[in-house]
């Protein structure tokens, strides 16, 4: 199982698609636009950039949250585990 996993993440690094070609096109349609004195056009694509630029930050950082919340939350469960470990311990050494 593996190694069919592997080998397919290999064979689709291997065969990616050049996709180069629209950043051109981009910056082609935006240097027109703002030569025409228009720049809602490029408004728009700063803020399609913008908004392609933060949803995997924020994804990281929920992901980041959320594995530091349970950590946290496992902590003090082991702390309390600890802690009761420790009176029991205590209460059996005073009966003896």
């Amino acid at each position: 199982m593996f190694k069919r996993i592997l080998f397919l993440a290999l064979l689709i690094m291997l065969f990616q698609l050049d996709a180069q070609a629209q950043c051109a096109m981009c910056r082609t349609t935006v240097e027109s636009t703002l030569s025409n004195g228009r720049s809602n056009i490029a408004t728009g694509l700063n803020t399609g950039i913008l908004y392609l630029l933060t949803a995997p930050y924020l994804l990281v950082a929920v992901i980041a949250w959320l594995w530091f919340r349970q950590s946290k939350q496992e902590q003090k469960e082991r702390i309390a585990k600890w802690q009761l470990r420790q009176r029991v311990s205590q209460l059996l050494n005073k009966s003896n």
